[in-house]
């Protein structure tokens, strides 16, 4: 393994905290790394990680030399591609992380669009509705529908999704049509939260420039963006879904919007990356190539 390559490797292993997982992530055999690692830390004459039975930390050293190497990597990879010419030239790996609703439904199916435009690469993709760590499981960029926390990470907005309040037809049977905030007291609301034992803030609306939140009784909590909606269409509550994941539904009648005055704030959807000044080519066209796709959906 020759230095460059041992750079990459040590890279990963400080990234993913684990040579275990570095190993599989970058195809290579346990022992590789291991022996990738130990050639730098021979060659620097210093102590680059730190291995306990549980985890790998970077020494005060390792941090400094990790710093370093991301930046010579980022100049490395755009010396190789100065000179290259078109969209097919693009090659390497992208690891993407998005929300599995957005991707089953809308970002999936146009993907063989942008393989055909750079057939030379390869993606892994994450789809969740954890917030993953970008940085530390390795992404190169992740789309989140949501506020953003503060962060060190770079956002790209790409626009909002608004949100419709929705209920099957059978659990307007059983319950009735809500006319008022007031009615919702006597409804069940399906509950959606990031970390199943969190408590749900309630029915969200915006009114006058602020948001609202309504406590309401329901029989069911959930942490997916699939499951949310399968609930609704179940018949187990009201569900306030994003508009574009709810519109065939409610072409078809399997779901009817309820009190349309009191619709939550529309959420912003971003794609983050760590570092803009060493995105990588294929970064860019991935990412240029998800925000010409958004447009349809978002305003």
């Amino acid at each position: 393994m020759n230095q460059l390559e041992a750079m990459q490797v040590f890279v990963r292993v400080a990234e993913l905290a684990s040579f275990t997982r570095a190993a599989e992530s970058l195809g290579l055999p346990k022992a590789s790394v291991s022996t990738g690692i130990q050639q730098l830390e021979s060659l620097l004459g210093t102590r680059l990680l730190q291995r306990t039975t549980r985890r790998v930390h970077m020494t005060q050293d390792g941090q400094v030399f990790y710093e370093r190497c991301k930046d010579l990597l980022a100049d490395m990879e755009e010396l190789e591609g100065l000179f290259q010419q078109g969209a097919s030239n693009l090659t390497g790996r992208l690891r993407i992380d998005m929300p599995s609703g957005l991707a089953k439904r809308h970002l999936l199916p146009r993907l063989p669009e942008f393989l055909a435009q750079h057939p030379q690469l390869h993606v892994e993709l994450s789809s969740t509705d954890r917030r993953v760590d970008l940085v530390r499981e390795g992404f190169d960029c992740v789309i989140r529908v949501g506020k953003l926390g503060d962060s060190s990470l770079i956002a790209r907005p790409l626009g909002s999704l608004s949100l419709v309040n929705c209920a099957s037809p059978d659990y307007i049977a059983r319950y009735g049509t809500p006319q008022s905030l007031a009615d919702l007291a006597q409804h069940q609301l399906i509950h959606y939260v990031s970390i199943l034992g969190s408590k749900s803030a309630g029915f969200e609306y915006a009114a006058n420039g602020e948001t609202h939140f309504v406590a309401m009784p329901g029989k069911i909590t959930v942490n997916n963006s699939d499951a949310y909606s399968a609930a609704c269409l179940a018949g187990l509550g009201i569900a306030q879904i994003p508009r574009i994941a709810a519109q065939d539904y409610l072409a078809r009648g399997q779901l009817v919007e309820v009190l349309p005055q009191y619709c939550a704030e529309a959420m912003p959807v971003s794609l983050l990356y760590a570092n803009r000044r060493h995105l990588s080519r294929r970064v860019q066209a991935f990412m240029d190539w998800v925000s010409s796709v958004m447009r349809d959906y978002v305003a």
